[in-house]
């Protein structure tokens, strides 16, 4: 392999340059949206065996029991599995006569108590094809409404007998009604609910709203889940060592050129990209990157960047790409004023996951 030396005195580096997040600008199909309705290649393989309780959280061991009977519960496909068109969709099916009493399990704890762990087991041990279930985001799913329109969604995810949603936050009142609407059609229609969340049903969107119609929605939603506490501490904190701290401008670089796959980004830059990309693409703007690298990271100037942000770190976490950054460390990210406002959770989840990002790309700066 060829190398060469930049003005910049860093000595020989790969042949390929590093890409930039900042370049792309990908399109993303509506058939793609719903085909990758699956747990994210982190959790390709979990399953509720290789789930390993806290000993001092009794409520772990009894959320593996209670999701095993759950899943074991959803035996059978649908009478027209056989039968489904063009995104899934059933014809001439009449939807299943839904169960008395709740007809999904609810997940709520904190953060990294292996909450997705779980949702992502539960979706491998429901005894149907992966055809037939259904797992992604709040996001994600608000964003195939988008879409394909709230009654092609409807028809789509009908037949399935799983629908797992992980991080269920509600953020305004119109993904609300939305959501709530959309899961009451499913459940009539006989599909089974699984999700998690920060924040307990009946909670959602406390200290955001005070709207009257808003509360009665939350409390709609509530009536489908049985909720399931999981305690426990952040195991992305447990017994491992601190974050490592900021890299200089100049190891972030040298490192990128010299890892096949890096992108290469300054920071400030990738946060105004960010805002003409649709959340949606995220997932898409990572295809084929093997390690995202930033430099100058800098503190969030506002809630829509910030919020954006962790829609990124939620896709990076996902896809397990390791983000090298010199600047501020990721827990400086967010002001206190938005660590003290209604949207902490998301701002606490996306330091914790960057935080377990940055130990993964720990090994790329040589000394």
């Amino acid at each position: 392999m060829s190398t060469s030396t930049t003005a910049s005195g860093f000595g020989p580096m790969a042949d390929a340059t590093p890409s930039s997040l900042c370049s792309r600008e990908p399109r993303v199909p509506a058939d793609r949206l719903v085909a990758e309705m699956v747990p994210p290649p982190r959790f390709d393989s979990v399953r509720f065996d290789t789930y390993i309780p806290d000993p001092n959280q009794p409520s772990q061991t009894e959320a593996v029991r209670v999701l095993a009977d759950f899943a074991a519960g959803l035996g059978g496909a649908p009478a027209d599995a056989g039968k489904r068109g063009f995104l899934g969709l059933g014809f001439g099916r009449k939807p299943a006569k839904a169960p008395a009493g709740p007809r999904g399990v609810y997940l709520d704890g904190g953060y990294g108590v292996g909450k997705t762990h779980l949702l992502a087991s539960l979706w491998h041990a429901t005894p149907a094809e992966p055809a037939l279930k259904a797992f992604g985001t709040f996001v994600e799913l608000t964003n195939l409404v988008g879409a394909l329109g709230f009654q092609q969604t409807v028809r789509t995810l009908s037949g399935h007998r799983l629908l797992c949603i992980d991080e269920f936050e509600l953020d305004d009142p119109g993904d609300t009604v939305l959501v709530s609407s959309l899961l009451a059609r499913l459940v009539e229609a006989g599909v089974a609910l699984a999700a998690t969340s920060n924040t307990l049903p009946g909670k959602l969107g406390e200290g955001r709203f005070a709207s009257v119609d808003f509360l009665r929605e939350i409390q709609g939603l509530s009536a489908h889940f049985r909720s399931l506490r999981i305690d426990g501490d952040d195991y992305r904190h447990r017994g491992l060592p601190e974050a490592p701290a900021p890299y200089a401008d100049e190891q972030v670089t040298k490192a990128a050129y010299a890892t096949p796959g890096a992108s290469l980004d300054d920071f400030p830059h990738l946060l105004d990209h960010l805002a003409r990309v649709h959340p949606s693409r995220y997932g898409a703007l990572t295809d084929g990157i093997a390690v995202v690298c930033l430099t100058d990271v800098q503190p969030v100037p506002d809630q829509s960047t910030a919020l954006r942000l962790v829609v990124l770190a939620d896709r990076l976490y996902d896809r397990e790409v390791p983000v090298l950054a010199s600047g501020m460390p990721f827990d400086r990210l967010f002001s206190e004023e938005m660590l003290n406002g209604g949207y902490r959770k998301k701002y606490f989840r996306a330091i914790s996951r960057l935080t377990a990002l940055a130990r993964d790309a720990k090994g790329l700066v040589q000394d």
